[in-house]
């Protein structure tokens, strides 16, 4: 029987052992990399090619939106599972779209953690009842019209990097980070500042914490 090799990002270390200790319970399972954020996610994917990727939405520097969609990009064949506090339409709308196939609350995770890796191991999505429902209810009701239209306005790189201001990083440091010159930052920092109408530098850091970009 083939090793189902599994990543796990959370910047919550009790969280990752105890996910770690629920699925290292299952026979052929094996939990190959453990890591506190989106970035240091993808850079273990693309060197482990795990078959399961389970990503927090909200982790420093990358978040997990983030990640799924460089995941998406980078190693297709990782299918990824976002295990999380927030449990709102939009963020589940937006996280499919980014590639994910399954989304379980962190309150349903002792319970359904291991059906949810089985089910992605199958190519079937897997839901918490109540982001199954909430899902339902919004393709039923308004459907995209509930997402907000700026958020989307932004590309993937502006998004990052509006993160890692929020986070309270400067240009210099985002620089390093993302390996792009100050300039570069420089630019990007101000196509933000202007695409979405922000007045001041509070107005970016309200729109992460109200997009879920960043934690209050």
């Amino acid at each position: 029987m083939r090793t189902v090799r599994i990543l796990i990002a959370d910047d919550h270390p009790l969280v990752r052992r105890g996910l770690a200790a629920t699925l290292s319970e299952k026979p052929g399972w094996s939990v190959i990399a453990e890591v506190s954020n989106g970035r240091q996610a993808c850079e273990q994917a693309v060197l482990l090619l795990p078959d399961i990727a389970i990503l927090d939405l909200t982790m420093p520097e990358l978040n997990g939106l983030e990640a799924t969609r460089q995941l998406h990009g980078t190693v297709p064949k990782t299918r990824i599972l976002i295990v999380t506090a927030h449990e709102s339409e939009q963020l589940v709308r937006e996280v499919l779209d980014a590639g994910a196939m399954g989304y379980v609350l962190k309150s349903d995770a002792g319970s359904t953690l291991v059906s949810a890796v089985e089910a992605l191991l199958e190519e079937r999505p897997f839901f918490s009842s109540v982001v199954a429902h909430r899902v339902l209810q919004g393709y039923l009701g308004a459907g995209a019209s509930s997402v907000d239209p700026g958020k989307s306005a932004l590309s993937p790189r502006e998004r990052e990097i509006v993160q890692l201001l929020a986070e309270g990083n400067n240009n210099k440091d985002i620089a390093r980070l993302l390996d792009l010159s100050v300039k570069t930052v420089e630019t990007h920092r101000s196509n933000v500042m202007h695409k979405m109408d922000f007045a001041s530098f509070a107005d970016l850091v309200r729109y992460a914490i109200r997009n879920k970009i960043v934690t209050e």
